[in-house]
């Protein structure tokens, strides 16, 4: 990608790294970038069935490099894509992998946004969280934090952090159920592997139907929702996918999911 977006490949973990330490991972336009390419390139690698998204140690990302932003005109600030271009806003949302974030320090403004769209959140004792948009005269600035996040933490919550722009650290977003876990930095890579593993042993042909059904149901009415949930089950039982899980538990081993 480039020297400060990594994408790697373990077996059938993806990670992509944001390596920026000198400015806290803070973003240029050029990383974000290249940041939504590797989401996009995880998205479309077949040999990757889950993704963690995080930082170097001590940093996730510090937002937008404010720098870097004054040298953008006014009128252009901000403006990745049109509304429509949803991969542009919400690259880990739309991304077809279950996505896994893993985050030792602050994440603040866009940084906030980022863990926001992810599916699953691991923190360390060092993590801290903050949608300061309030702050610069801003709305949060990819739509997850007046989207997604009431509906991650409710409502009320949402807003207090929003209104505010308040720093919150690891302990705080985990009594809000911001983080399914909080860790001293030296685990963080274990546990998120572990929890990587558990989910990668899974279908990726039910993981791609699952995140579609659980994002786009959060504003279907029930008729829509069962509508997309009942093409979805006669997807299923047509794939490959079901063959090789039926036939794996009927012979007592493992499965050997192709996503198909």
């Amino acid at each position: 990608m480039s020297e400060y977006i990594r994408y790697m490949r373990d077996g059938r973990i993806g990670t992509i790294t944001i390596d920026r330490p000198a400015k806290k991972n803070a973003m240029t336009f050029a990383m974000l970038g290249d940041f939504i390419e590797a989401v996009r390139e995880a998205s479309n690698d077949e040999s990757t069935a889950v993704l963690i998204v995080t930082g170097v140690p001590g940093a996730f990302c510090a937002g937008t490099d404010l720098a870097d932003l004054s040298t953008i005109p006014g009128e252009q600030r901000g403006l990745r894509g049109s509304a429509e271009e949803t991969d542009k806003w919400w690259p880990l949302v739309q991304c077809s992998k279950p996505t896994i974030c893993a985050i030792d320090g602050p994440a603040v403004g866009m940084g906030a946004e980022f863990t926001s769209q992810c599916d699953l959140r691991i923190a360390t004792t060092n993590a801290r969280f903050a949608w300061n948009f309030v702050h610069r005269g801003l709305v949060p600035d990819t739509g997850a934090g007046t989207w997604l996040l009431p509906r991650i933490i409710g409502l009320q919550n949402a807003l207090r952090l929003l209104y505010t722009g308040s720093m919150i650290d690891a302990p705080e977003a985990l009594r809000l159920g911001y983080v399914l876990d909080v860790v001293e930095p030296d685990q963080l890579a274990d546990r998120v592997h572990v929890l990587a593993e558990a989910v990668a042993a899974g279908s990726p042909h039910s993981h791609r139907l699952i995140k579609s059904l659980a994002y786009e149901g959060l504003t279907a009415s029930v008729p829509e929702h069962m509508a997309r949930h009942t093409a979805a089950m006669a997807a299923s039982f047509r794939s490959d996918d079901h063959r090789e899980g039926v036939a794996a538990f009927l012979e007592h081993r493992p499965a050997r999911f192709t996503g198909r």
